[in-house]
């Protein structure tokens, strides 16, 4: 008897899954992402921008350039509007959007990140300007040419965690020298806006404030000559708490404008 209760269980459990399939998070080409802090839906605009199969652009407002179009974020990313793109602190933010009122969504959430500015989405005052290939990623299979037709969306959205694994990625501005330095962060984890970026030289215990110059780049205009290696120091703010880390000796001796250097922490 005790065989056959536990059989029905197992039928009844099977059959309410058919039923109600779960539409989970899909951060594949994030490197397997997980939610921290997961936010309710909420309700946004979206439209696209460039090829239907494109990136939207090259990272513009980010300065992110043609890592948009490379694995992890392999063009699944958006500009934001004012309210996302916040003056370059949204930079970097992951979002998961998906649409439901027209009739080629698929309903079922797709992952982006924020690597561009659309300044004049502001109607509705959360907007999504996605790529392409984004874009038509919450079709139904099949049928993204035709969502991609649809041009303005009601989609909802939230924010979620980004999960790029234990590096991040420090790209050094082209006209950096020994006196200046600037750099585009890209790909560091968490649910959180970068707030404070600092500078530390070697042999030396002094932490110097970086100011963001635009989008994810942070820039240092010492006026002395820096002692690489350099050590960066990141802060996170989320509702309620900061969180930090140092990339120790991360700019080696030597190091060239142009070049990308990656760390050995993450949030």
């Amino acid at each position: 008897m005790m065989q056959v209760l536990l059989y029905m269980s197992f039928v009844v459990v099977i059959f309410s899954l058919l039923l109600n399939p779960c539409h989970c998070l899909n951060l594949k080409l994030f490197n397997g992402s997980k939610i921290q802090n997961e936010e309710q839906w909420q309700v946004a605009g979206a439209t696209m921008f460039g090829p239907p199969e494109g990136a939207g652009s090259d990272g513009g407002a980010c300065g992110y350039i043609d890592s948009v179009e490379k694995p992890p974020l392999s063009k699944m990313v958006s500009a934001g509007g004012p309210s996302l793109y916040l003056g370059g602190r949204g930079c970097g933010a992951c979002y998961q959007v998906k649409c439901t009122e027209n009739a080629f969504c698929s309903g079922n959430p797709v992952s982006v990140m924020i690597t561009d500015e659309c300044p004049g989405c502001t109607s509705p005052s959360v907007h999504f300007d996605l790529s392409g290939t984004a874009f038509g990623s919450m079709a139904t299979p099949g049928q993204a040419d035709n969502l991609r037709n649809a041009g303005v969306l009601n989609i909802l959205y939230r924010r979620v965690a980004c999960s790029f694994g234990n590096s991040m990625a420090f790209t050094i501005d082209n006209g950096a020298n020994p006196y200046y330095f600037a750099t585009e962060i890209e790909y560091e984890n968490g649910g959180s806006d970068l707030v404070a970026i600092e500078l530390k030289q070697a042999n030396s215990d002094t932490w110097l404030p970086m100011q963001r110059s635009w989008g994810a780049r942070w820039a240092l205009n010492l006026g002395l000559q820096l002692q690489a290696p350099l050590s960066i120091k990141l802060t996170e703010q989320g509702k309620g708490y900061y969180k930090t880390i140092v990339a120790d000796s991360v700019i080696p001796h030597g190091w060239q404008p142009g070049q990308v250097y990656r760390s050995v922490v993450n949030f």
